[in-house]
Order: C-alpha cells, then sequence, then structure tokens
C-alpha cells in the first residue's frame, strides 16, 4: 500500500488535493478491490481501532459503505443516530464528538446538513492535542470528498482497471447535470475533474447554478483581461432567485481562461462529444424557493435519456450518486442499462474508496 507519499491527517476537502494524494487514493482503492474479489474480504489493517460514523443527516449509501469498509480493515465500529441521541436533550455537537472521542475512537467520519461541521469537529480534535483523524461524508452544501473520489475511481478504473491514476481523464469531456446549486458532491467534483486535466461542462436552469460558479470563473479570467465579458455581457448566470425565463435562450456559457470549466444554461452543449455524463438528484429537502416550474419540464430539458444521450460520444458512461428520482433526473430503463450506467459500480466503487481512505489516514495510529 502506497502510504509513504500520504501525510495528510484529516480528509475535509477536495480543494487542496494533489495529483499524488489523488493517485495514492485510486491505487490504494485498487488494492482494496482486489480485497475485496478475494473469498476472506477481511484485512486486519485497522484491528483494534474504533471507527465512529457521526452521521447527524440521513444517509443509506455513504453510512452503510463507511460502516462496512472500517468492518473490512477489522476496526470496531461506532453508530451515531441524532434521532435517538443526547442532542435531543441539548448536548451540542462538540460535546458528542468528546463523547465519542472518550470511548476511544481514532476516527470520526461525520455528515452534516451544516457546511463547516466536519472541520469545527476536526479543529476542536487538534486543539485537544489528541491524535483523532476526521473524514468529511458529506457537510450541507460544501463538499462531499469520497463521493467524487469513488466517482473517480469508478472512470478511472474502467478505463485502465490494473493501474487507475488521475492523468487517464486529461482532456475527457465530462457533463454534470442538474441541482448544482445544492449539490456537494458536484463541488467536490469539480475539484478532482479540474486536477485531472478533464473538460468539466456544468448545465442547469439557471435557478440550479450556483452564482460562485461563474464568480469563480471570472475571478480567474481577471489573469487575461481579454475573455472578460462585459458589464452588459448576459455570460454570468444571475442569482439563484431568480426565476427562469423558459420563453428567451439561454446565454451563451461561460468559460475558465484554461478551457477546462465550462457552464451552460442548455444541456445540448454540455451533452455534445461526452465521455462521461454525471447527473445529479434535484434535493428538494434544501430548496427554500420555487426554483422549478415542474418536475416534468425538468425531465423534458434536463433528464437523462437514451435520446439524449446520442449527442454524446457512442461509448459515453453515465453516473448519479444516488438515491435517483426515477424519471426526473434521469429515465428507468436508462438507469438499469448496464451498457450505459454506472450507477451500480458506483455503490461497489464506494466500498474500496473508503477503506482506502480510512486505512491511509488510520494506517499511522497503530
Amino acid at each position: 500500500m502506497p502510504t509513504n507519499t500520504w501525510n495528510r491527517h484529516h480528509i475535509l476537502s477536495l480543494a487542496d488535493f494533489t495529483t499524488t494524494e489523488y493517485d495514492t487514493v485510486l491505487q490504494t482503492a485498487a488494492s482494496f478491490q482486489e480485497v475485496l474479489s478475494r473469498r476472506t474480504k477481511k484485512v486486519p489493517t485497522l484491528q483494534g481501532q474504533v471507527v465512529a460514523n457521526l452521521f447527524f443527516e440521513s444517509s443509506t449509501r455513504t453510512r452503510s459503505s463507511f460502516e462496512l469498509a472500517a468492518k473490512r480493515l477489522s476496526a470496531d465500529t461506532l453508530n451515531f443516530a441524532a434521532a435517538t441521541s443526547s442532542m435531543t436533550k441539548g448536548e451540542t455537537i462538540l460535546d458528542t464528538a468528546k463523547t465519542y472521542l472518550a470511548m476511544g475512537t481514532d476516527i470520526m467520519v461525520v455528515r452534516h446538513r451544516e457546511a463547516g461541521v466536519p472541520s469545527a469537529i476536526a479543529a476542536e480534535m487538534d486543539r485537544l492535542g489528541v491524535k483523532v483523524s476526521v473524514l468529511n461524508a458529506g457537510d450541507g452544501q460544501h463538499e462531499h470528498p469520497s463521493q467524487a473520489l469513488l466517482d473517480l475511481f469508478t472512470i478511472t478504473t474502467l478505463i485502465d482497471p490494473d493501474h487507475p491514476r488521475l492523468e487517464l481523464l486529461k482532456g475527457k469531456k465530462i457533463a454534470i447535470i442538474g441541482d448544482i446549486l445544492h449539490s456537494r458532491v458536484a463541488r467536490s467534483n469539480i475539484w478532482s475533474l479540474i486536477a485531472s486535466g478533464a473538460e468539466v461542462h456544468l448545465a442547469a436552469p439557471p435557478t440550479l447554478l450556483p452564482k460562485l460558479f461563474a464568480d469563480y470563473i471570472l475571478e480567474e479570467a481577471e489573469e487575461d483581461k481579454s475573455i472578460l465579458p462585459s458589464p452588459s455581457s448576459p455570460s454570468s448566470p444571475p442569482s439563484p432567485s431568480s426565476p427562469p425565463s423558459p420563453s428567451s435562450p439561454p446565454s451563451p456559457p461561460s468559460h475558465s481562461p484554461n478551457q477546462q470549466l465550462f457552464i451552460h444554461w442548455q444541456l445540448e452543449p454540455a451533452l455534445q462529444n461526452a465521455d462521461f455524463v454525471m447527473t445529479l438528484r434535484l434535493q428538494k429537502e434544501r430548496m427554500t424557493a420555487h426554483l422549478l416550474p415542474s418536475l416534468r419540464e425538468y425531465h423534458q430539458l434536463f433528464g437523462i435519456t437514451r435520446a439524449k444521450l446520442q449527442l454524446c460520444k457512442p461509448n459515453v458512461k453515465v453516473l448519479h450518486p444516488g438515491p435517483v428520482n426515477r424519471g426526473v433526473e434521469i429515465s428507468s430503463d436508462l438507469m438499469d442499462d448496464p451498457e450505459f450506467s454506472l450507477i451500480q459500480s458506483q455503490v461497489t466503487s464506494g466500498v474500496a474508496v473508503r477503506m482506502a481512505l480510512l486505512y491511509l489516514i488510520g494506517s499511522g495510529k497503530v
């Protein structure tokens, strides 16, 4: 296992991940993928360590995947559920974390509906001078590192099963479609895909394509004034609170100076000659305003179907982080078609990738 290149104590964001770190995760996950193919799927790597899954927000795939990953590494697991915890009696998040610390926890896997909670817990552990590592399992609309890493692993192992690595995606066109405004998965995927050298195309209705991505592009563009839009140019999306205007055509795509990140308000240019398509769930539980006319109209304009995939390259593959709203983000027949869909492969990859992450941050504790 390539741990000699790993010095990261916490995994909170992919924004500052290096190419070496990405490749270390991919290669380590490939090793564990091989372990999971054996009859005996358990290794003693983290034997004696305690992994606490502190999920303050509901989850099926991520929580079960982390729990199984920890058990495959022979760690002891503790599972926290907010609804049945002392938080209902007034206990704070940091006090809850300290309670698990007192039980001998070595790694805390934290998921919360508010951005920054995993970082706050990590900062508290560092302040206390303990060697507890914190792994962000999704925080608000901030990031979801392990999901982006398993997406990366799913794609790179498809290209080269024996030696997955970041450089395999250089020059590939990858479209991310859907509720980008509320998606922590999209944010983490953008960091990893840009680091790989891929061409990333974001497509969504104006109300679901956050202004922060346009701001990011414009900040990058300040280094090259020649591509900055004029004040009257419509290339920056409006505020997410502005209603869409179906009667008028969307503005031209914004793009970064290095031609890696593109923004579209129409689906077709994002799909044109795409190698991979990542479609995102409409996160209605996070929507505080009426951002869409109807689910039917959304599916007509941005739902992924076989017919729309004809714009892509012939061997295009489709991903979705789940859970899926069938018939909204993607048609049911396409979701279940192994010729195009990598959705089940993503779930399978998740165990190996999360084993790799737990191993990398936990291997120095014993």
